[in-house]
């Protein structure tokens, strides 16, 4: 049996105006100020939430910051050497790490506190566990017969198997004589902990051979 619509009694749905005064009227204070703080909440949850990203991120890092830092490093109150940074920041985690990301200095004395070598850099950064220090960018290094080496990067392994080792690098390294001899350039070099006796491998450039003297050396 088909009913048509002309049969079916439509309810009509009556709607009746109603004001914000008269709603807010039929509402107790209790549940507008439960209202209110419920909306008080919901446009301070971003705030919130960017509050707790950064308490954790600095948690996540722990680092103390260090700034116009002078260390010296003495063996039996003998000053073996002095080392500066205008900033340095540890890493209070498993890595243990020290870094010195706005350049570092380290000057080396012998038992009468003379300056026998020194290496600088823009960056540096310490490996406790490890026991290797990393130095990056435009670094020098000093000799003590006033050779100069210029390389971007120079590994100082304390544990070097090797003790000719302890010093090493496998980037582009320049050497240049004391007294303008000179100068080699080489694929990579090698040095023992004093900086006395570096090697430069695949070595090439030119040397002044002045007054017969024999062929310059780079540390002594």
């Amino acid at each position: 049996m088909t009913v048509g619509l002309e049969e079916i009694n439509l309810t009509k749905i009556m709607v009746r105006k109603v004001s914000a005064r008269s709603i807010f009227q039929n509402i107790s204070p209790l549940v507008i100020q439960i209202l209110l703080g419920a909306l008080l909440l919901t446009s301070c949850e971003p705030d919130l939430k960017e509050v707790d990203r950064i308490a954790n991120l600095k948690k996540e890092e722990a680092v103390d910051i260090s700034r116009h830092v002078d260390i010296i490093y003495s063996d039996s109150t003998r000053v073996k050497a002095n080392l500066t940074a205008p900033e340095m920041r540890i890493k209070h985690d498993s890595t243990e790490i020290y870094e010195f990301p706005k350049s570092i200095k380290i000057i080396f004395y012998d038992e009468n506190l003379k300056e026998t070598q020194r290496i600088t850099s823009d960056h540096a950064i310490r490996r406790e566990k490890e026991k290797t220090t990393i130095f990056t960018k435009n670094v020098v290094v000093t000799m003590a017969d006033g050779s100069v080496l210029k390389t971007e990067e120079i590994v100082y392994d304390e544990g070097a198997k090797d003790p000719n080792k302890t010093f090493y690098n496998n980037l582009p390294v320049t050497a240049f004589f004391k007294d303008q001899r000179g100068n080699l350039s080489g694929s990579s070099f090698t040095s023992d902990k004093d900086l006395l006796h570096a090697n430069i491998q695949n070595a090439t450039g030119v040397v002044i051979i002045k007054d017969n003297s024999l062929f310059p050396s780079i540390g002594r």
